[in-house]
């Protein structure tokens, strides 16, 4: 198959081998030319008839169309109007009902707005206000605090002036006193500080001098206590301690602890409380009151104005235990009431036995007098007389013998014979 394009139109054919022959045949043939010409001519005319009859027909049908859809068009246009005013009806309404909150809200939101506004301008006011007042007052406790740092400071300064003066006074005061001279001192500023409160918080206590030497030595103090019905509260040996600054041989506290705890037991005390102003350099006796028991038992070292506080200390600690203590003394006093009482029977029957041995003895030789013979008879009836005078004897104490008298002085067991009277 070939390819042949018009001329005129420009179109494509398609010929077999034979008619392309033939065509090129034609063509080199010029009346093939004006016959082709005229075909050609004629293929156009009939192809514009068939154009402008195509188009006639094409615009009658696309009128026919274009005026349905005109009128279709005119429908869906008056449908339409009719929806969209309905819709614009109702989105004005939901406009206008919008606006309406929109305003509300925008009213709401600037109230809102404004009393948040007030709310933080109110805070920033106080706190404003409050910045001033710290800075005020932070400018009044830095002048609050330079002006007692100051008065502190002069405070201090006196402070060390008077130290200072009261050291140079003691020390021209220890200079005019002996070495027992000095302890004698401390002795009495604690008497007296003592009896400054004896009568308010000590009335019932004993503190005096120890002026007992039989044992070799003696302390300073002692200090005792009992409650109403004589239990021991507490009882406290007190040795007072001082040395001049300008003694040669300088003393220790431990030197006197073993004479202490000598003098305590010797006088029968329950604690033994050294005051002491020796070592005045050692941190170890200037924190407080000491506890040293563990070389000696109960005792403790203590500066001059521990005095009183060792001894309140003591004494409370003492008073909780004096419920136990009496219960104790309780119980001592009824093993010695039950001692009592089976002494007392004991005295009865050994009496008892005594007076009936005797007795039999007498019964005996009497038997045997008269079996011997009856010139002995006076001395038998002698015999006879004292052995009934003795079981008498013996019988008018089994007859004395009473509960009563048994219990006399004996509360305990006097308890217990009425609770087994009372349970028969």
């Amino acid at each position: 198959m070939n390819e042949i394009i018009c001329p005129n139109c420009k179109k494509a054919f398609k010929v077999d081998e034979a008619g392309f022959a033939d065509i090129l045949k034609q063509v080199r043939d010029h009346q093939f030319e004006e016959e082709l010409k005229t075909r050609l001519a004629l293929a156009d005319k009939e192809k514009q008839s068939a154009v402008a009859l195509a188009e006639a027909n094409l615009k009658n049908t696309l009128q026919e169309a274009l005026a349905k859809k005109d009128h279709e068009l005119s429908l869906l246009k008056a449908k339409s109007v009719s929806d969209l005013a309905e819709k614009l009806a109702t989105k004005e309404t939901e406009i206008a009902a919008m606006k309406s909150r929109i305003e509300s809200a925008e009213l709401q939101k600037k109230i809102e707005v404004s009393e948040a506004v007030k709310v933080i301008e109110k805070e920033r006011d106080n706190l404003t206000n409050d910045l001033k007042i710290r800075e005020t007052q932070t400018k009044l406790l830095e002048q609050s605090i330079k002006e007692q740092y100051n008065n502190q400071l002069i405070v201090k300064e006196e402070t060390i002036k008077m130290k200072d003066d009261e050291i140079a006074r003691l020390k021209d005061f220890k200079q005019k006193l002996s070495t027992k001279m000095v302890g004698e001192t401390l002795e009495q500023h604690c008497e007296t500080e003592f009896n400054k409160i004896r009568a308010t918080a000590f009335q019932n206590a004993y503190f005096e001098k120890d002026n007992d030497s039989r044992g070799g030595t003696k302390g300073d103090f002692i200090y005792r206590e009992n409650d109403a019905d004589g239990n021991e509260i507490i009882s406290i040996m007190f040795e007072m301690k001082n040395e001049n600054d300008e003694t040669a041989t300088k003393k220790r506290n431990e030197d006197f602890f073993a004479k202490l705890d000598k003098d305590r037991v010797a006088k029968n005390c329950e604690y033994a409380v050294l005051v002491s102003l020796l070592e005045s350099e050692n941190e170890f006796y200037n924190t407080g009151i000491v506890d040293v028991s563990y070389k000696h038992e109960k005792m403790y070292v203590v500066r001059p104005q521990f005095f009183i506080p060792i001894i309140t200390l003591l004494r409370n600690a003492a008073m909780t235990s004096l419920k136990y203590k009496a219960e104790l003394n309780l119980m001592r006093n009824q093993n010695i009431d039950i001692t009592n009482f089976e002494e007392k029977i004991d005295s009865f029957k050994s009496g008892f036995a005594k007076n009936y041995d005797l007795a039999s003895r007498q019964f005996k030789t009497a038997i045997d007098e008269i079996d011997k013979s009856m010139s002995h008879l006076q001395k038998t009836k002698d015999s006879l007389l004292s052995s009934v005078n003795n079981l008498r004897l013996a019988n008018n104490k089994a007859d004395d013998l009473s509960i009563k008298k048994l219990t006399r002085g004996n509360p305990t067991m006097k308890a217990k014979f009425d609770e087994l009277g009372n349970g028969s």
